[in-house]
């Protein structure tokens, strides 16, 4: 199959209908092979029975249906699990992006792009609550991560199918697929997309999402730089703080029989216990970082490397 469609519904009951022919309207000259997947993330008005209509009505259209409301992040892996294309394109379901921008997505991926990210140029939401804080929040990601792209909170993405099995999804980690794809050596890009105003029903999203966002945004950079050697970033840190400690220490022994300053009256022997007892925690738990990233790689038979391809090796 050649496209994948993935859409995550959360209350989009009066967007259902408009959205599948939209899709099958931008698509029907295209003479592509496609399927489109909506995913009900635990609804609670009358989404699901949309569903089951579009699909009845059409057998493009498969439904997936969450026992509870899991989130964006988990039904867009659940999306991406059930995909079949070897392009997969995940896009909102509130009709703010537009289906005409897969065509162009696409042509961007036979460029010889492996991720290709949507950028809301001119973005229809509210200033002060939506498009500032995203503004701030991109350039802090691009700047954690080394990929630099306008606008991670895009939803309308297009990914080759080989890039999305090396990625798994946790938390509201779907917003970093491009640099955790951009890790294992696919080449990323971005290109301007039409945004549109809502028409029906509310936001799911707002600014309170943004703690969570920080969050997982730690847990990437730790995945990015160091998940293959983590006691390169504890052992740093306890090798700084034992030095500390021996550089107090120092200084509570002269002060000790230089100065004549009783140890038992310094502040700085209390310093100097708790330092060298951080720093030996620091490498401890390096090191206890090495052998659960050694189980997780070795227990699964899962390489540190990725190949995109061989030649003469069968």
């Amino acid at each position: 199959m050649d496209l994948s469609i993935v859409v995550p519904i959360y209350n989009e009951e009066d967007n259902i209908p408009v959205l599948c022919a939209r899709i099958s309207e931008a698509l029907a000259d295209t003479r592509l092979e496609y399927e489109l997947i909506l995913v009900d993330d635990g609804s609670s008005d009358n989404s699901y029975a949309g569903l089951k209509l579009a699909a009845s009505s059409d057998p493009r259209v498969k439904v997936v249906k969450l026992r509870r409301n899991f989130g964006q992040t988990a039904a867009m892996a659940a999306g991406f699990d059930n995909a079949k294309g070897r392009v997969v394109i995940p896009m909102d379901g509130d009709l703010q992006n537009d289906p005409l921008d897969i065509p162009l997505l696409l042509a961007r991926i036979d460029e010889g792009y492996d991720v290709v990210s949507g950028w809301r140029k001119d973005r229809k939401d509210t200033f002060i609550n939506r498009r500032l804080p995203s503004i701030l929040a991109n350039g802090f990601i691009s700047r954690m991560t080394g990929v630099h792209l306008h606008d991670y909170g895009c939803t309308l993405k297009a990914y080759r199918r080989e890039v999305l099995e090396d990625v798994n999804l946790y938390g509201e980690m779907h917003r970093f697929v491009p640099a955790l794809a951009h890790q294992v050596g696919a080449r990323v890009t971005e290109m301007p997309v039409r945004h549109h105003e809502r028409l029906h029903g509310v936001s799911k999203y707002g600014i309170s999402r943004t703690m969570k966002v920080i969050l997982d945004l730690m847990t990437v950079k730790f995945l990015l730089s160091y998940s293959t050697k983590p006691i390169q970033l504890f052992g740093r840190w306890g090798i700084y703080t034992l030095f500390a400690g021996f550089l107090t220490g120092g200084a509570t022994l002269y002060m000790k029989f230089f100065e004549q300053m009783n140890m038992n009256r310094n502040p700085l022997l209390i310093l100097t216990a708790f330092l060298l007892f951080m720093g030996i925690q620091f490498i401890v738990l390096g090191l206890l970082a090495e052998l659960s990233a050694r189980t997780y790689y070795e227990a699964q038979g899962k390489p540190i490397y990725n190949i995109k391809e061989k030649i003469n090796l069968g």
